[in-house]
């Protein structure tokens, strides 16, 4: 019982500190209301001239009436790496999605059709990664598992025969799985 008062204890210490480390993070400076991140002191900037060319891997659903927290991530990705001074046009993003979160990359109206309310919480922060240069690529079989079409797709989404051919592709043009 001591054990799990101690606990309780360092808890209700911690939450205070949390709330106020939430406060250092901010959006931008590429996507604006979503990717935070937060500064690092004593890091130093990251090399203008580094390159990254990165696959984030999500296979799970975002949860109900919120956007896919791992495409946010990408998004983080980007933000934290341009504001860490890495030139944008040598950061190069793709998200391939399988499973069942390949539903939040239907478009608006292929959402409703769905007999979803309202519109889909991941397709604005789609829409305005694709134009930044975010690659997102359907698994074909995911896709074909939760009976979508590419006309079912927020417009630029990409079909892949598979995630895992999605993969071997990117890997072979010099793409790292992000584990994150």
């Amino acid at each position: 019982m001591m054990k799990y008062l101690a606990i309780l204890a360092a808890l209700m210490f911690a939450l205070p500190a949390s709330a106020q480390d939430m406060s250092a993070f901010k959006t931008g400076p590429v996507f604006e209301g979503f990717g935070p991140h937060a500064p690092v002191e004593g890091m130093g900037q990251v090399p203008a001239d580094t390159e990254f060319s990165i696959a984030f891997d999500v296979a799970k659903l975002a949860e109900e009436g919120k956007a896919n927290r791992s495409f946010e991530s990408a998004a983080r990705f980007i933000n934290m790496h341009v504001a860490a001074g890495v030139d944008p046009e040598n950061i190069r993003i793709a998200v391939v999605v399988h499973g069942k979160a390949s539903l939040d990359l239907m478009s608006d109206e292929a959402w409703s059709a769905k007999g979803n309310k309202g519109a889909n919480p991941s397709s604005a922060m789609i829409r305005e990664m694709l134009d930044h240069g975010v690659r997102f690529i359907l698994c074909g079989q995911s896709g074909t598992a939760n009976g979508m079409t590419q006309a079912d797709l927020v417009p630029g989404v990409e079909t892949a025969l598979s995630a895992m051919t999605a993969h071997a592709l990117l890997q072979q043009r010099g793409y790292t799985v992000n584990p994150f």
